[in-house]
């Protein structure tokens, strides 16, 4: 985004920064779901590896829970897999293969 954008990076080591990318995250997912409102739905966002994690942060699952895609009470294997899931659908529906 630095690149693109000419500014600053987020600052990852101030709670406000990384609220501030999880809210440009939401704001995406809410957005790209208005455009393709397909079934099932899926989360952009799920392409988004927490800091350092090959996972999906506590912000995307809160996230998913928020829109009723992941139930509140799930288990981390559950949603690990509800994160799996989302990249598998996020490729089907825009990789390589479906242009």
């Amino acid at each position: 985004m630095v690149r693109r954008t000419g500014y600053r990076a987020f600052d990852f080591e101030r709670a406000d920064e990384r609220a501030a990318m999880g809210n440009l995250l939401g704001a995406i997912v809410v957005r790209d779901r208005e455009l393709d409102p397909r079934e099932p739905p899926v989360m952009l966002s799920a392409l988004v590896n927490y800091l350092t994690n090959n996972d999906a942060g506590p912000g995307f699952y809160q996230f998913a829970k928020d829109l009723h895609l992941l139930p509140t009470n799930a288990s981390k294997d559950e949603q690990v897999a509800f994160w799996i899931r989302q990249v598998n659908l996020l490729q089907e529906r825009h990789g390589a293969s479906s242009a």
